[in-house]
């Protein structure tokens, strides 16, 4: 697992998230469809608030698709040991 902050672009070791039951359950159904779908499909997904002010962005990675990542993302996955 790997987190950043995408403002000041630097890793973060520890997160809360505070979902409330409807953004926990579309946070499953996206999680279960990105899983069921061919791996070359796609990296990631959006988790957004009601009103679209806030958003989480889940991205999914192997060794195998590392590179079609932003440069920035592989930098934070291949340095952060």
């Amino acid at each position: 697992m790997r987190i950043s902050d995408d403002i000041t672009d630097k890793k973060l070791d520890s997160i809360t998230l505070f979902l409330t039951e409807s953004e926990a359950v579309q946070l499953k159904s996206y999680l279960e469809q990105f899983l069921e779908k061919p791996k070359d499909e796609g990296l990631h997904f959006h988790l957004s608030s009601a009103d679209y002010q806030k958003e989480v962005t889940v991205c999914i990675y192997t060794p195998e698709n590392i590179k079609m990542l932003h440069p920035r993302a592989q930098k934070l996955i291949l340095e952060d040991k």
